[in-house]
């Protein structure tokens, strides 16, 4: 081998070794990889209120104000979501690490409804007044615009997309193609108290017999014909809520009301209706006795106190939200089983409580306290919570 030949391995085998060493392969450290800047850090996760509407906890602070508080909490998936309360509302993108301020001004917030990131639906009142009004935003919630000059009867509004929803109230049911620029009034039987439909032409109603007791029953036809589901007897019924996503459904069938108690029954079905399970029968010394009878799962829900709103995932998970205003508790239960079994989960401090929840354990919980209100998330299916924005003393 000639000495030009050898040059030229010595030469490419020093490359080789400096190649490795830059790129960080093999084992030992090398002078090329210090010299190589370390990665910037990402930023802390925010805590407390992240910094955000200071100017508006000032004005709702004293002893006679109302603080901020969230009313409604709902997420599209595990990373984004939104929180909304009494002139406000705050967004994530990355899972509550880092909030901002998405909406401040006149409207106070009791229902939010987004059934993507961009379209949206609130029921809100004019700053401390008592009318309610149906608002819609198309730039993800930064600008509202009220649907009609005036006020609305709906409890709660329900959207399928940027198009399609429905309007309930206690006894009536309307649904809307056009975004809520106009509504239609969905036949429903005599005596509804509640009712929930997944489409125009399939929805399901809880219906009161008195002196009997509550019926369930459904229709596939958009309110034309009924068939009757599940009979719950009880001397005084008063209301129900329904909730279904395809073949789950729950019946919440109200028991009497008392000393900060609630009486209640959650019935679960797997197949639409075809069979059920009475799941809780909450039984109180304020309340009396809870609709219905035969075994149930849990005889309390979760805090065992007045059921929040429910969500249901994947055909077999259904979590409801419960808070306990004289305990100060409020928490979630959960069956991941359709009914089969029942857990109540962790309880945190509150006195109102709204659930979001995106996938069988990834959540979020928004409560209030007298002087406080805070915005939890979960991995865990509520087994333990952490906080991640908070507004803490905000009426002392």
């Amino acid at each position: 081998m000639n000495w030009t030949t050898r040059l030229q391995q010595m030469i490419s085998t020093l490359l080789t070794v400096s190649l490795l060493a830059l790129l960080g392969w093999g084992a030992a450290a090398s002078p090329v990889q210090a010299a190589v800047p370390a990665q910037t850090a990402a930023p802390a996760c925010g805590t407390g209120d992240h910094g955000l509407l200071q100017d508006l906890q000032k004005a709702h602070s004293g002893a006679d104000a109302v603080p901020l508080g969230f009313a409604d909490v709902e997420f599209l998936n595990g990373k984004t979501g939104r929180a909304a309360g009494n002139g406000f509302l705050i967004g994530t993108s990355d899972g509550g690490c880092h909030f901002q301020e998405i909406y401040k001004g006149q409207w106070n917030f009791q229902q939010i409804v987004f059934p993507d990131n961009v379209h949206g639906w609130a029921l809100a009142a004019v700053n401390d007044g008592q009318a309610k009004y149906l608002i819609r935003t198309t730039d993800g919630g930064s600008t509202w615009t009220r649907l009609t000059n005036k006020a609305v009867t709906f409890e709660r509004v329900d959207f399928l997309d940027g198009s399609r929803g429905f309007g309930y109230n206690r006894t009536s049911t309307y649904y809307t193609s056009d975004g809520g620029g106009s509504w239609s009034l969905i036949k429903t039987p005599a005596n509804t108290r509640g009712a929930y439909f997944s489409s125009r032409n399939s929805g399901y109603a809880v219906v009161v017999v008195p002196g009997s007791g509550y019926r369930v029953m459904r229709t596939t036809d958009g309110g034309a014909n009924w068939k009757l589901l599940l009979k719950s007897a009880y001397t005084d019924p008063g209301y129900g809520q329904i909730y279904a996503d395809g073949s789950q459904v729950y019946a919440l069938l109200y028991g009497g009301f008392g000393m900060s108690q609630t009486s209640y029954s959650l019935y679960g079905s797997a197949d639409a209706g075809a069979s059920w399970t009475r799941v809780i029968a909450q039984e109180t010394a304020g309340g009396g006795p809870a609709p219905g009878s035969g075994a149930a799962k849990a005889v309390k829900g979760p805090a065992s106190g007045t059921p929040g709103n429910m969500v249901l995932i994947g055909g077999t998970t259904a979590f409801l939200a419960g808070y306990h205003p004289a305990a100060e508790q409020a928490g979630v239960g959960v069956t991941k089983n359709n009914g089969v079994t029942w857990s109540n989960q962790q309880t945190v401090p509150g006195y109102e409580a709204s659930i979001s929840f995106t996938d069988h354990n990834t959540g979020w919980l928004a409560v209030r306290d007298l002087n406080s209100s805070t915005l939890y998330s979960t991995k865990d299916a509520g087994a333990a919570w952490t906080a991640k924005f908070s507004f803490a003393g905000a009426g002392k």
